[in-house]
């Protein structure tokens, strides 16, 4: 999903169902259709 949204696994944090999904288990993980996912994203500004 992170690859299909074109999104860098280094600048964002996952969310699966109310639990922080630590970076080295994006891969790894399946996800299944009633799962919930929220994703944050850091952006610079000034």
């Amino acid at each position: 999903m992170i690859k299909d949204l074109e999104l860098y696994a280094d600048k964002i944090v996952v969310e699966l169902n109310l639990e922080i999904l630590p970076k080295d288990e994006y891969d790894k993980t399946i996800l299944k259709e009633d799962d919930k996912i929220e994703i944050v994203a850091f952006v610079g500004g000034g």
